[in-house]
C-alpha cells in the first residue's frame, strides 16, 4: 500500500509530521501514515510533561509496539503545551488515525523559522524507499 501524506502538513525525515494552528506559532506533531506502518501496532508511549522543552533534532519521547521501540524526535524547538492524553489508554489511535485523533503533542515553536526547513507533501513522499 502506498504511503499518504496530506498537502496541508510538513514533513521530516523522521517520519513525524506538523501542522501549523493558523498564523500562531503551536504546532501539533504525530508520526506519519509510512512511520506507523513500520512500527506496528503501537502498544504504549513515553511522553514529557507539559512545560517540558523540545530541541530540534532530540529525542522527546518513545513510541513501543509489539515488535520495536523507536525515540520520537523532536522536528522543532519549543514548549511541549499538550500530550495526547487519550494515548494513554489508545495508543492504537496513532495506527488508526495517525493525521487525526492519533497527534501525539502540541508544541509552541521557540523558533518559528525552523518551520521552513521540513518538506512538504510531495518532498516526502518522493523521499520514501520504494515498496
Amino acid at each position: 500500500m502506498a504511503a499518504n501524506a496530506p498537502d496541508d502538513l510538513q514533513y521530516t525525515q523522521d517520519h513525524e509530521w506538523l501542522r501549523r494552528s493558523g498564523d500562531s506559532d503551536e504546532v501539533t506533531i504525530g508520526i506519519t501514515d509510512f512511520a506507523q506502518e513500520q512500527v506496528g501496532d503501537v502498544v504504549y508511549l513515553e511522553l514529557p510533561a507539559p512545560g517540558s522543552a523540545l530541541t530540534a533534532g532530540e529525542p522527546f519521547g518513545e513510541i513501543e509496539s509489539a515488535k520495536t521501540v523507536a525515540e520520537l524526535f523532536a522536528p522543532i524547538s519549543g514548549e511541549l503545551i499538550e500530550a495526547n492524553a487519550e494515548l494513554e489508554d489508545r495508543p492504537e489511535l496513532v495506527n488508526e488515525s495517525p493525521y487525526g485523533d492519533g497527534w501525539i503533542v502540541r508544541v509552541r515553536c521557540s523558533d518559528p523559522s525552523e518551520l521552513d526547513t521540513l518538506m512538504d507533501a510531495a518532498a516526502y513522499l518522493a523521499q520514501l524507499p520504494e515498496d
